[in-house]
């Protein structure tokens, strides 16, 4: 079969996406709109089959490098391709190629996402010593009914979930206005935690790019008109997210951390949704995990604890790869991560 490269419109682009097996939201137009808000320039490549149709393509994420250096170029959760034929990833690659360099590109990170078996050495990637993406996730499986899900998980989480409606938590699913009140949440938990959160508009743009489309909604419980957390919480064909989530340290006994991660477990599965990723945990073996994380608090460990309560699963992706496209800029790329992390 032949290809041919296109610059498909959003709404083209969107529909693949939305159709793919290996489809996730950070590949969407919308991640790219979202993106470009805060620095980055969306670039999407696919190919068109005989029929007129995408058949493969990648959402590429541009951002200048220090020093007037070049681009990098990374694609998140992509490329969406068909890895097992290879005429079609010689192809996608191609254009890719073509594309990043047209765009100053000194080389391409691409974060192919989980359940991959693909040889990506042999197509021309070297495993990179920088992730943006945790390469490590916990994966909640929420098909079923609401009883099996619930059976799944550990008793203390079940228990949690019971006490935040006997404690009187409400939980509403949040507006525009109620946007502030999610940013105040994410400042505290910041604070607290000590992790970085994304500017207050930040949260602001990803509601308006996603919620109206109904690939997104904000959850947040109270008590007594008191804010106590929130979830953002993102869904796509069979698949969901739990992106951002925040709590407070008042009123810590009533359990609203479980009640509204609850409501945004439900939404994703009025949406059709199958798996319930929640987006980080420590990359360590899942028995290292379980010997650990009652004493340590750093990094991603402070939230693995409340995560492993949901009854999924650990899983690793297949990581970071880079293509490389000027060797020179590269080095000193390697060379600068290494200096930070010793410093």
């Amino acid at each position: 079969m032949a290809f041919r490269p296109v610059t498909p419109a959003p709404a083209e682009w969107d529909q693949f996406v939305a159709g793919h097996p290996r489809a996730h939201l950070l590949q969407t137009s919308a991640w790219g709109d979202l993106k470009a808000a805060f620095g980055w320039e969306p670039l999407r490549v696919a190919l068109q089959d005989d029929a007129g149709r995408i058949a493969a393509g990648a959402q590429l994420l541009l951002r200048r490098l220090p020093f007037h250096l070049g681009t990098l170029a990374y694609s998140p959760y992509g490329p969406l391709v068909n890895w097992d034929d290879a005429a079609q990833v010689a192809a996608l690659l191609s254009a890719v190629d073509t594309a990043a360099k047209q765009h100053g590109a000194a080389f391409l990170k691409i974060e192919p996402g989980y359940y991959l078996e693909a040889d990506l050495a042999h197509s021309g990637f070297r495993p990179s010593p920088q992730t943006v993406q945790p390469p490590r996730t916990y994966m909640i499986d929420i098909s079923g009914s609401e009883d099996a899900i619930l059976a799944r998980m550990n008793q203390g989480t079940r228990r949690n979930i019971r006490k935040s409606a006997k404690y009187e938590v409400e939980i509403r699913e949040g507006t525009r206005d109620d946007v502030a009140n999610f940013n105040a949440l994410m400042h505290e938990t910041g604070a607290r935690d000590e992790f970085g959160v994304h500017a207050p508009e930040y949260y602001a743009c990803a509601y308006d790019l996603f919620v109206p489309r109904g690939q997104a909604a904000l959850f947040l419980a109270s008590h007594a008109g008191q804010d106590l957390a929130g979830v953002m919480v993102f869904a796509l064909g069979e698949w969901a997210w739990y992106l951002y989530g925040a709590s407070s340290d008042r009123e810590r006994q009533r359990m609203a951390s479980y009640g509204v991660q609850w409501a945004g477990i439900q939404w994703a599965r009025s949406k059709g949704a199958a798996h319930y990723d929640m987006v980080g945990v420590p990359d360590a073996e899942p028995e290292q995990l379980e010997a650990q994380f009652e004493t340590r608090s750093d990094g991603l460990w402070g939230v693995y604890r409340f995560k492993r309560g949901w009854g999924g699963e650990v899983i690793r992706s297949v990581g970071a790869w880079d293509r490389v496209y000027n060797p020179l800029i590269y080095a000193a790329y390697k060379l600068a991560l290494r200096r930070r992390e010793s410093s």
